[in-house]
Parts: structure tokens; C-alpha cells; sequence
């Protein structure tokens, strides 16, 4: 029984090590930032903590099936005995403790990384804004002048101070390996701090169904130093500048294939983006203009399409 319990023990070490699972590739178990890294070691706290409680039992088990089996000879019997103090003791004092403790370390963790609270360090944070759209990022540097969608570029070792919302419906932000998550919604604004801590690309995506785009709702991050980082800003300004015609043309409900920069942004944007949201009644945004079966069957053929390139473009 042993044998068998450590044969599943390291089958279970295996899978969370295999590179083709992606945990130890692209999620915070791979932490590139000290959130991430914060999160993990709150991860492996918990298990250590719980296996307190679990191991006793798999051990304890089958000794008890083995002590007490039916076919074995000369065993006690005590048909009288009821209570013991001891294993009281166990049964109820253990978890406690434990749960106490687990309590006390999931309040510490969740006020250390609050995502509000900016990151302690000798270099001022970087502003970046974000707008979640259908179904794509739009990364808006305001110090910079500059946009970005589906491309996140963050000089190393250097706080990242992200402001959030929303065009469209409520979605959800996420970079694994830098850590933490939080929502985007239209006409609010949230707040995120992180740190790449190396330099290295990295996945983010929307963790928030929110239609067929889905799947493809991802951007890419790539963690450079602070000279390279002044170098793509200055690469990026000979590229088209973003318009508002541009942008509403961004907003429409829509895969791209690969990311794109704009080497200038209008002043605010960010800021008339959550006003306007504001502005427009929530009942006439949840109900749209009726589409007739032709322009439905025409959207998603447009939206399959999109997802096809999306993916030629990926592989």
C-alpha cells in the first residue's frame, strides 16, 4: 500500500512538472514578478498545511483496515470502550489549527497583494491604460502618447501601474506569470500593480466568457530593459496614429490576426473612453437593435473567418 500511495505521489509530481501542461511554462507557478511569486508560495503554504490533515489519514487507513480485518487471530476486542481524550483531541484539534492558520495567512496575502497597493521600489511606476473591447486588448501608454493592441511591451524591474476598464461588456485581466487578476467593467475604473522582475515573453488573456471570441482574446507581453523599452517607443512612432475612427472601428466585434501599434493616441482617450460608458444608459446597451437571421449568419461567418486567421497566425 505504500508503494502504491508514493507510485500516486510522484505520478501527481510528474504531471505538475510536465513543460507540455504549461504550469511550469506560463502559469505563476513560473512567476516572473514578486506577486506571482507571492502567489505561489501562498500556493505550496496551503498544500503543505493541508497535508497535515490528509496524510495522517492515507497513512492511519489502511493500518486500521489491517489491524481490524475480519480473518485476524488473537486481535483485542473491546466491545465497551467509547471515548478517548487522545483522539478527540485529533480529530477536532488538528483541523482547527489548522483552518486557523490557513485563515490568518490568506488575510495577510490578500492585504500584501492587494491590487491597489502600489509596489514599493526606487524607480516611478509606469502608467499604462487598458480597455478591454470585443474581442481584444488596447494597451494606451499615456506619458508615451502611444497605443498598443494585443501587445503589452514593459521595461524589467520597474512597477507597472495599470488603469482599467472597460468598452464593452465586464471581462477580466490576467498576465499568470507576473500574477493577480481583476476585472475591467464600462464606465469603471480598477487598478493593478505588477512587476516583471526578468526580462521574457509572456501570455495574457480575458479570464471572463464573454461570447465566440473568446478563445481568441489573448495578447502577448514581452518583458525588455528599460533601453530596449525606449527604443520600441521611439520604433513605434513612424506607425499609423490612433483616431477615433480608428478606435470605433477597433470596438466593433472582431478577432485580429496579429497585434498592432500606433505611434500616436489622442489625449484622454482613456479617460473619454469611461466617461462615455457613463453617459450611455445601461438598458440601451443591453438591448441592441434586432439583427435579421441574414445579418446574424453573416456576422458569424465574418467571426469564423477571423478565428481561422487568428489561429494560422498563432501556429
Amino acid at each position: 500500500m505504500v508503494k502504491q500511495v508514493a507510485g500516486y505521489c510522484v505520478v501527481f509530481a510528474a504531471v505538475l512538472l510536465l513543460p507540455g501542461c504549461g504550469l511550469t511554462d506560463h502559469g505563476f507557478l513560473a512567476s516572473a514578478g514578486p506577486v506571482a511569486q507571492a502567489e505561489r508560495d501562498h500556493f505550496f503554504s496551503i498544500i503543505g498545511w493541508t497535508l497535515i490533515v490528509i496524510v495522517p489519514l492515507f497513512v492511519a487507513a489502511p493500518i486500521v483496515l489491517w489491524k481490524y480485518r475480519i480473518g485476524k487471530k488473537g486481535a483485542v476486542y473491546r466491545p465497551n470502550w467509547d471515548f478517548s481524550w487522545i483522539l478527540e483531541g485529533l480529530i477536532w484539534g488538528l483541523p482547527v489549527v489548522v483552518v486557523a492558520v490557513l485563515g490568518w495567512n490568506l488575510w495577510q496575502v490578500s492585504h500584501k497583494l492587494d491590487p491597489y497597493k502600489p509596489i514599493a521600489h526606487d524607480r516611478p511606476a509606469l502608467d499604462v491604460q487598458v480597455v478591454s473591447l470585443d474581442w481584444k486588448w488596447l494597451f494606451i501608454y499615456p506619458d508615451q502618447h502611444m497605443a498598443a493592441v494585443n501587445e503589452l511591451v514593459l521595461p524589467v524591474d520597474r512597477p507597472i501601474h495599470f488603469s482599467l476598464t472597460s468598452a464593452t461588456v465586464m471581462q477580466s485581466f490576467m498576465i499568470p506569470r507576473l500574477g493577480s487578476q481583476i476585472y475591467t467593467m464600462p464606465g469603471m475604473v480598477t487598478q493593478l500593480h505588477l512587476l516583471a522582475a526578468k526580462p521574457g515573453r509572456y501570455g495574457g488573456l480575458n479570464t471572463q466568457y464573454n461570447g465566440e471570441g473568446f478563445a481568441e482574446q489573448k495578447f502577448s507581453v514581452q518583458a525588455v530593459s528599460a533601453a530596449r523599452f525606449h527604443e520600441w517607443v521611439a520604433d513605434q512612432r513612424s506607425r499609423p496614429a490612433l483616431d477615433m475612427a480608428e478606435y470605433r472601428k477597433l470596438s466593433e466585434r472582431s478577432i485580429l490576426p496579429e497585434p498592432k501599434t500606433f505611434g500616436r493616441a489622442p489625449s484622454k482617450l482613456f479617460e473619454r473612453i469611461v466617461s462615455d460608458a457613463k453617459r450611455i444608459p445601461a438598458a440601451s446597451t443591453a438591448v441592441a437593435a434586432p439583427k435579421s437571421d441574414h445579418e446574424k449568419q453573416r456576422e458569424k461567418e465574418r467571426l469564423k473567418q477571423q478565428r481561422r486567421d487568428y489561429r494560422e497566425q498563432q501556429s
